[in-house]
């Protein structure tokens, strides 16, 4: 089966995407609350259904990352959402505060439709991952855990980064099941 590769994005919809998840970011810090926007005020591609993450980083430290992996909103909405959810709502990190605003960088990632892979077992499953390249989704009952293709900076090796997508989803890092389900995916990233 084809990989679903996403449409990209022109210059325009990135600095536009790139806007909105600022503002987002400004308007929680001001007001405490999410931005409101309507979509039919933007061009097509953004108010297309995508999945999207936006990634926070304050001096180069990871400060906050949250997203979709299946679409659920004009990406346009996905995005402020996400970029309101990374800097006040991620569990992993305290609410945003102003005087951090000047030392934040922001990453978004548009996702393609993410797209099983077939396996047989962990090795045969290792074998197919593509260092750099691959997003991946695992599953196995209520465990789940994304990875986002940017993680293999930090965790270059196949087996290292499956181990830690494992512990991400709630599972031991030897886990081994028929039922597991594993997912890939690229993105489109750009940042700020």
């Amino acid at each position: 089966m084809p990989f679903s590769e996403p449409a990209m994005l022109d210059p325009e919809a990135r600095q536009l995407l790139l806007e909105v998840a600022w503002d987002s970011i400004r308007h929680g810090l001001a007001r405490g609350l999410l931005l409101t926007l309507d979509p039919a005020g933007f061009p097509e591609p953004l108010r297309a259904h995508r999945a999207a993450f936006v990634t926070l980083k304050h001096f180069h430290s990871l400060r906050g990352c949250i997203g979709h992996v299946e679409p659920c909103a004009p990406l346009v909405l996905d995005v402020a959402g996400n970029a309101f959810a990374a800097a006040f709502r991620d569990p992993r990190f305290p609410r945003l505060e102003p005087w951090e605003l000047d030392a934040l960088t922001l990453d978004i990632s548009v996702l393609s439709i993410p797209e099983p892979i077939s396996f047989r077992d962990e090795q045969n499953l290792l074998r197919q991952l593509r260092p750099g390249v691959d997003g991946l989704i695992l599953a196995d009952g209520a465990a789940r855990g994304t990875f986002l293709p940017s993680v293999w900076e930090s965790l270059p090796r196949p087996k290292e980064l499956l181990t830690h997508l494992k512990a991400k989803a709630g599972l031991p890092g030897g886990y081994w099941s028929s039922t597991l389900r594993v997912s890939r995916y690229h993105t489109e990233s750009f940042g700020s």
